[in-house]
């Protein structure tokens, strides 16, 4: 004959075990398991998706400026006429490495970094010869 007994759960509830082999216990585990690893999928693809927009509504395009401006930075040339990030309005006098050196009032030339650029406005010999 089998004998139960109740095990009493920290709630207060009782549920009937058994002292036979223990064959339950299996399925149990199995369902708990299963329950994590959904909880889990459940967390993650929120998460994944968080991560997908953050890519395609802020990195991309923040890329795709940076690369525009490293494309006009590269196409500048002596002659250009420029906006430097502090509004200065300039003509680009000579072009080093990384350095202008430009000419913002006459006789007035300052170097500064190519990386202080912000907007190439029009070349001085393009407007001379659109002119004539």
């Amino acid at each position: 004959m089998a004998e139960t007994t109740k095990a009493v759960s920290p709630c207060g509830g009782t549920a009937p075990s058994s002292s036979g082999s223990g064959s339950g216990t299996g399925t149990a585990t199995g369902a708990e398991g299963a329950a994590q690893q959904g909880g889990l999928m459940g967390m993650l693809f929120p998460l994944a998706i968080f991560i997908l927009i953050f890519y395609f509504f802020i990195i991309r395009p923040q890329r795709k400026r940076d690369k525009q401006h490293s494309n006009m930075i590269a196409g500048i040339n002596r002659g250009d006429q420029i906006v430097t990030i502090g509004g200065f309005l300039g003509t680009v006098r000579e072009v080093r490495d990384d350095t202008f050196q430009i000419e913002i009032a006459e006789g007035v030339r300052v170097r500064i970094l190519k990386s202080a650029v912000q907007t190439k406005r029009a070349s001085t010999e393009t407007k001379s010869e659109a002119s004539s």
